[in-house]
């Protein structure tokens, strides 16, 4: 047994196999959200209504549907927070890891922790808007956190290409278009918070803002950053020669915000229907995801991103060196 473990423990802490727990621990983090999502959208996030406990017993009792849900989110949360945990662990053992990695993976593991506490609260204080909006943006942190640490793996296991140029659409795209991306998050969680509440069966305490004023600012952010979008989208095609992959990603980015505009204007219309509601939280998490990565994408993009006529890797640390301080 222990030389299995051993054996895990060294897969783990190569760089392929870093690559490959990495990508595991943002996957759970991006279920983590929409198993929250679920939770509120459901009216379950007092079926258990002592923290941590579930009622009087550790576990929910059988039939109590509300309970179920939330704990089972609870479950979920405990997996990322191990997943995280692990991967702070191996990151301080992998060869030739960079210290962006490394310090990304520890801010992931103490976002996820940070989660229980704040959890706690959220229930003490009866699911109010703000404690539970923290929770959602908290979540949303962490995801950005987890997919910084698996393209940085993977940036030093492929090699990486040159970074696009020009450098001054790297600075926009960095110090204003994921500022941009975070306020449609915050945005459209505020807009959430303030409108009637999908799934609820009685009332319940929102932000007492009008969602119409709310939807106004959100889809006016969302107006801003598409426009901003759109306009990286015409230096990304003018690289599509040296960098096409990067091209892909902003594709991959525009099919989602496009759906995701069709799917908010309908559920507006359609007084928020819970399911349509939480496939929404879903595309904005990817949304997020996708921003995070394509600006990353633009200063360290791996090699396999670039044409193969393209394709100078930088060079990489020799294995069994220190982090690169990159």
């Amino acid at each position: 047994m222990r030389r299995r473990l051993r054996q895990a423990w060294g897969h783990l802490t190569s760089p392929r196999g870093f690559v490959q727990l990495a990508a595991g621990s943002t996957v759970a983090m991006f279920f983590v959200v929409t198993s929250g999502a679920f939770v509120r959208l459901t009216a379950s996030g007092l079926g258990c209504d002592h923290w941590p406990r579930c009622g009087t017993a550790p576990f929910p009792t059988q039939g109590n549907e509300h309970a179920i849900i939330e704990f089972s989110n609870r479950m979920v949360a405990l997996v990322g927070i191990a997943l995280a945990l692990t991967t702070w662990l191996a990151s301080r053992k992998v060869p030739g890891l960079s210290t962006l990695a490394r310090y990304s993976a520890l801010g992931a593991l103490l976002g996820a922790l940070a989660q229980i506490p704040l959890g706690g609260v959220t229930i003490i204080l009866d699911l109010h808007p703000l404690a539970v909006m923290s929770h959602f943006l908290l979540a949303m942190v962490v995801l950005g956190l987890s997919i910084l640490v698996a393209l940085e793996a993977w940036g030093g296991l492929a090699g990486r290409a040159p970074a696009f140029e020009p450098g001054w659409v790297r600075h926009v795209v960095t110090w204003a278009g994921l500022p941009l991306a975070a306020a449609l998050v915050v945005t459209g969680a505020v807009a959430t918070a303030s409108g009637p509440h999908p799934g609820a069966e009685k009332g319940v305490d929102r932000l007492g803002v009008s969602i119409v004023d709310t939807v106004y600012v959100h889809v006016r952010v969302a107006a801003a950053f598409g426009i901003g979008f759109l306009l990286l989208g015409l230096f990304l095609w003018r690289s599509r020669t040296t960098l096409p992959g990067l091209l892909r990603v902003w594709g991959g980015l525009l099919v989602v915000l496009v759906g995701q505009m069709i799917l908010g204007e309908v559920q507006y219309r359609n007084a928020l229907p819970w399911g349509l509601v939480l496939v929404h939280v879903f595309l904005a998490a990817t949304i997020w995801t996708l921003a995070v990565a394509l600006t990353y994408l633009l200063w360290r993009p791996p090699v396999a991103l670039a044409a193969a006529t393209a394709r100078v890797p930088m060079p990489a640390a020799p294995v069994g060196g220190t982090a690169v301080h990159e």
